[in-house]
């Protein structure tokens, strides 16, 4: 069951922190290990979407419903695919200097024992390749800073 939780200090706002995090369609863009994106339903507080990822010769599909909650919060549930469970948490907190605190936490457990062992092998590499990749797309979308300090992270991992 690999659990993570983990909050970083960026020079964006929480909106346009939320508005990157929840444009789940272009995730197949920049997100390792997505290969495609399908959007079953989507409205300004919920979307579902099936989400194609792979590593090396392991290629699954998930389903999930995305709760929205306008610049604050996102939460991921999920609804089928390999997973026993995936819950996944976005927090968007402003950090009162024009930057924000971005909280996240992601638990989750596969079927498949095999699927947990490969997880649990690379979940740490996984994980900072998929947080860097979010951190890279918010400078491409909105600019970088030059301001000394400002993207800082406090991480705590269970696998």
């Amino acid at each position: 069951m690999p659990r993570h939780s983990e909050t970083r200090a960026l020079p964006y706002s929480p909106e346009q922190m939320f508005d990157l995090v929840a444009d789940v369609p272009r995730y197949a863009e920049f997100l390792p290990w997505v290969s495609a994106v399908r959007v079953k339903s989507d409205s300004p507080t919920e979307m579902v979407a099936d989400l194609m990822v792979g590593f090396k010769a392991l290629r699954e599909r998930f389903t999930s419903k995305v709760a929205k909650e306008r610049p604050g919060s996102i939460h991921v549930d999920y609804l089928d695919g390999p997973l026993k469970y995936l819950r996944n948490d976005w927090r968007f907190r402003p950090d009162g200097q024009g930057g924000t605190l971005v909280d996240f936490a992601i638990d989750f457990e596969f079927k498949s024992k095999i699927f947990e062992m490969v997880a649990g092998q690379v979940f740490s590499t996984a994980l900072r390749m998929m947080i860097g990749a979010f951190e890279e797309r918010a400078k491409k979308l909105y600019g970088s800073t030059e301001a000394p300090g400002i993207s800082s992270s406090s991480a705590h991992s269970a696998a």
